[in-house]
Order: C-alpha cells, then sequence, then structure tokens
C-alpha cells in the first residue's frame, strides 16, 4: 500500500494520514509521498521484481498525480520530475481506477473506525477533482489504465478486476 509497504514507508505514512486537514501544504505531502514510495519501491517492490513475483500496489504515482496534483494545487512539472527520479524504470503494466462518486466513496470511508482521514476530511470539491483527475489519467492512458464501477456489487466489481488483468496481461 501507499504511501507505506515498507517499515520506512509506514513511518512515512503515519505524518501523512493523520492530523488536520491542512496540516502540510500539496508540495510537503508530495515530497513525503515520493520519499514513502521511494523507500518501497527499493526494500519491496524491486526486490520482488528481482524474483520474478508480481506485484499488486494498492496506490502508486497516479495518486500523487491527482491528490497532490489535481486536486491539491501542486505543479505537474514538480510531480512529473519527481516521478521520473524516484520511479526510474518501475512502472506498473496495468492500472486499476475503482470509479464512484465521492459522496459514496466518503460514506464508505467513514463506515470504516480508524484514525486515518486527514484525506476524508478535505471535503466534496477536493474528492469531487480526484475522481476527475483519475478518470482523466486513464483517459489519457488507455494502454495502462482500466476504470472499473465500484458502485457495482462486489462479485461483480471482482469479475471486472479479474477480466481487466486476464485481458491486459494475457492471462485471461
Amino acid at each position: 500500500r501507499e504511501p507505506g509497504g515498507s517499515p520506512g514507508a509506514e513511518a512515512i505514512r503515519d505524518l501523512l494520514v493523520k492530523g488536520a486537514a491542512d496540516r502540510w501544504s500539496p508540495v510537503t505531502e508530495t515530497l513525503l509521498m515520493y520519499a514513502a514510495r521511494r523507500d518501497h519501491i527499493e526494500r519491496v517492490i524491486r526486490p520482488a521484481l528481482a524474483r520474478g513475483a508480481w506485484v499488486v500496489c494498492d496506490r502508486y504515482a497516479d495518486s500523487t498525480r491527482a491528490y497532490q496534483g489535481a486536486a491539491g494545487g501542486t505543479d505537474p512539472g514538480l510531480i512529473a520530475a519527481m516521478e521520473t527520479f524516484v520511479l526510474e524504470e518501475v512502472r506498473p503494466d496495468l492500472t486499476l481506477v475503482f470509479d464512484m462518486a465521492p459522496e459514496a466513496g466518503l460514506a464508505r470511508a467513514a463506515d470504516r473506525t480508524h484514525a486515518e482521514t486527514r484525506f476524508e476530511s478535505k471535503g466534496a470539491a477536493f474528492h469531487a477533482r480526484l475522481r476527475q483527475a483519475f478518470l482523466d489519467i486513464a483517459k489519457a492512458e488507455p494502454e495502462r489504465c482500466e476504470v472499473v464501477d465500484a458502485t457495482q456489487d462486489m462479485d461483480a466489481v471482482e469479475a471486472a478486476v479479474w477480466r481487466a488483468v486476464g485481458q491486459r496481461l494475457g492471462h485471461g
């Protein structure tokens, strides 16, 4: 998961997901996200890929483009530069975008009981920009991205995921 996935990245996650919505500026969030991501890449993702394993990651660079960039206002040039230097060649073959109205997503998040509410507390307008950013990324990169209607029941969402994995990665 990102931020997180390695001990160092999990420590940075605590800084990012807890506290007041305005705890960090969007630029500071971007720097923290990429610090966590780099640790995750170095300690978990690259070693797994070197072993020939498949890597499934809950969030990655598109999330920074959407959260800190489109929804938060960080300059896309800074994000692109960070992406180039931090990710290097570690890029996803398939990205699934689970789509639903922001209100429904926020309601689901509210049903969870944990202290990680910083991003959820940023409000409906932020989450509307966020949704549009993910849809724009998927539209701009259809060879990599698949949009899944997350309003469907769990079985239908699961079927859509496996269909996308099979079609996009040639195993179905």
